[in-house]
């Protein structure tokens, strides 16, 4: 009388749990210029990042503290030579040194190098997705000009199909026009997979799912070139700064290890001996203590040593990164410029010509005054120029982006506090 409920809560269970596991796919139609925006919000390797920065908040609240005192507490019974003896006793360690403070000026600039590390990781992050946005950008225009020259290719087919029908022209020709229209197809749809594969890489990076659509809107044609910006607040140049401060410190912090701390404390005590049966005599007496380690054998020679090669080399890692980073942004800058030259000429002047070149051979060949091969040439000497420009202007732009991720314009460093 019951089965048919039951068989039927099985099911209901089904249904529902494939409602809540069912999450629509989400759409996005991202400018190029929220792409770094979205980087820093949504990119997972940032996320997990930046709780190195919490790590490092985590040891500065332990450093710079005393160790905890020690309580100690003695016994010893009653016998005949000795009384029944307690002893309390309280110690504390201290260090003659500026130990304590170093350790937290040390722990300080931790911190900063984690912040600084974070901040370089947004800019290398944005700057790998915004070159993969260009790309797919480019890739979109390369397909619009294979779709405009496929639509060409098709109407010089057709009109060559019905020359032949009419026994004007050669059926190889309009056999031959066919070919080159699929050829085109052929390399529309390679481009399609390029930039299948490119949205695959760049999804996650905005925090999205594979089944999720973006669309990448921009136009690539404006060429503006980025004003000079002083690339010493890039974040990876502070940092280097930053750890030149930090091996300094810790330099000071091995020597201020040479001596180590003292141990002082006071402890009493309670007595009391058994004179008679009837007889106890109590006594006791309190007291204070310190121990003073001396240096003779170790005075940290090895860490002040190691401390000192650490922070000069801290301090050639950053000479050479600044090498690096000017070369960088000078290369970034010369390649814009060369890039914007070609873009320029081939627009200005190149385009035009070979526009009128494909016009005039295709006019004369409709006139049967030019072979086929003639006006295929012309055309393939035109989409290979506008393939070009759409090359040069997609490299002037990623050159764009090289310059900007070498100056820090989308990540520079935070201005710091000076450490106290």
């Amino acid at each position: 009388m019951h089965s048919q409920p039951l068989r039927i809560f099985p099911l209901l269970l089904l249904t529902l749990s494939t409602v809540l596991v069912a999450v629509p796919a989400r759409a996005l139609d991202l400018p190029l210029s929220s792409i770094p925006q979205r980087v820093r919000v949504y990119h997972p390797d940032l996320t997990a990042a930046r709780l190195a920065i919490a790590e490092a908040r985590g040891r500065q609240l332990g450093s710079g503290r005393l160790p905890n005192p020690t309580v100690g507490y003695d016994f010893q019974s009653q016998s005949r030579v000795s009384p029944q003896t307690a002893i309390y006793s309280f110690d504390q360690t201290f260090p003659l040194t500026r130990r304590l403070s170093l350790e937290k000026k040390l722990t300080s600039q931790l911190v900063t190098s984690a912040e600084l590390e974070v901040r370089d990781a947004e800019r290398r992050l944005i700057a790998d997705a915004q070159d993969k946005a260009i790309r797919l950008l480019t890739l979109a225009r390369q397909r619009e000009l294979r779709q405009q020259q496929t639509e060409l290719a098709q109407k010089l087919a057709d009109f060559a199909t019905g020359r032949a029908k009419a026994g004007e022209v050669s059926p190889l020709d309009a056999k031959q026009i066919q070919l080159d229209a699929q050829r085109l197809r052929v390399e529309a749809r390679l481009l399609e997979a390029q930039s299948v594969s490119l949205l695959g890489q760049l999804k996650p990076m905005l925090g999205l799912r594979p089944e999720d659509s973006l669309i990448i809107s921009g136009d690539l044609t404006i060429m503006t070139f980025p004003g000079i910006s002083s690339w010493r607040m890039r974040p990876d140049f502070q940092l280097s700064q930053t750890k030149i401060a930090a091996a300094q410190t810790d330099q000071q912090l091995a020597r201020a290890r040479r001596i180590p701390d003292i141990k002082a404390g006071f402890f009493t005590s309670n007595e009391f001996q058994d004179v008679a049966p009837s007889n106890r005599v109590h006594t006791g007496y309190t007291g204070f203590r310190i121990s003073l380690p001396l240096p003779f054998w170790n005075r940290n020679q090895g860490e002040i040593a190691e401390k000192a090669a650490s922070a000069e080399r801290a301090r050639l890692e950053s000479d050479a990164l600044a090498v690096q980073i000017t070369g960088e942004a000078g290369t970034a800058r010369r390649e814009m410029e060369t890039n914007a030259a070609i873009v320029r000429e081939t627009r200005e002047t190149l385009l035009p010509l070979a526009a009128e070149q494909m016009s005039a051979m295709q006019r004369a060949y409709e006139s049967g005054q030019s072979p086929l091969l003639s006006v295929l040439r012309a055309r393939d000497q035109r989409l290979q120029l506008e393939s070009s420009s759409l090359d040069a202007l997609r490299d002037f732009h990623l050159a764009r982006i090289r310059y900007e991720a070498a100056t820090g314009q989308h990540a520079p460093a935070l201005p710091q506090q000076p450490a106290k």
